[in-house]
């Protein structure tokens, strides 16, 4: 089955987040520590995947493009608007973190080379074992993101499963017209670019700035540009 590991995904983002509901009634002076910790691990985990980088101008070209292109079409503010959506359908009207779970969550989830490379797997040779690992690691983040941020963490799962439910449906498409070392340097630039923005995620998380991390989402899309390219003009 070609969307299991997609939908092992998603299922366990949603059983681990009920789990981290019921951290959610600890102390607020515990909460905030616990935050900090989380905030710190994932600038430490942007900050390790940036370095990955073999082209770093790649890199700012692709968060410069991309940050230019989400702000033109205001893609936070959409987020935000899905996010408020659920918050008014599903919160009790003072829970006012379900948006800002939803959009952290899902930015951390969908970013990285792993829904890509295993999405591909799943699509291409039926081989789910990447997205089961990813599984576990996002299980254990969403459990911790939820005891803070709550059930907006939950909702993440459906553009998780979107995402990489459409990467593995088009995965023999991809295959086909993309060469293998393509894929290669652009998972690579793709991680790294995407690294900046799990560390403006972290910093945001302190409270230390209001990056608008989801407006450099195109970047993804400009990183993949750049290295088609260089390697069929370079």
């Amino acid at each position: 089955m070609v969307l299991l590991g997609s939908l092992v995904n998603a299922g366990v983002i949603v059983v681990c987040t009920l789990f981290g509901l019921l951290l959610h009634r600890i102390p607020e002076r515990i909460k905030g520590t616990v935050m900090n910790a989380i905030s710190l691990a994932v600038i430490v985990l942007g900050l390790q995947m940036s370095l990955k980088t073999e082209n770093f101008i790649f890199v700012i070209v692709s968060l410069v493009l991309g940050a230019i292109i989400g702000e033109s079409i205001q893609l936070e503010d959409r987020l935000n608007s899905i996010g408020e959506w659920i918050e008014r359908r599903f919160g009790n009207g003072s829970d006012s973190s379900i948006a800002q779970g939803f959009v952290t969550a899902t930015l951390i989830f969908v970013i990285g080379a792993m829904s890509v490379l295993g999405a591909l797997d799943s699509g291409l040779r039926n081989d789910h074992d990447v997205l089961f690992t990813k599984s576990i690691i996002d299980g254990f983040t969403a459990m911790i993101l939820t005891s803070t941020l709550g059930i907006g963490v939950l909702f993440s799962a459906i553009p998780v499963f979107l995402y990489e439910g459409g990467i593995a449906l088009f995965a023999t498409v991809i295959n086909k017209i993309v060469p293998e070392v393509v894929m290669e340097t652009f998972l690579i630039e793709m991680t790294a670019t995407g690294g900046v923005m799990i560390f403006a995620i972290g910093l945001n998380l302190l409270g230390l700035t209001k990056i608008r991390a989801a407006n450099l989402l195109p970047s993804l899309l400009v990183v993949a540009i750049l290295v088609v390219a260089e390697y069929f003009f370079m």
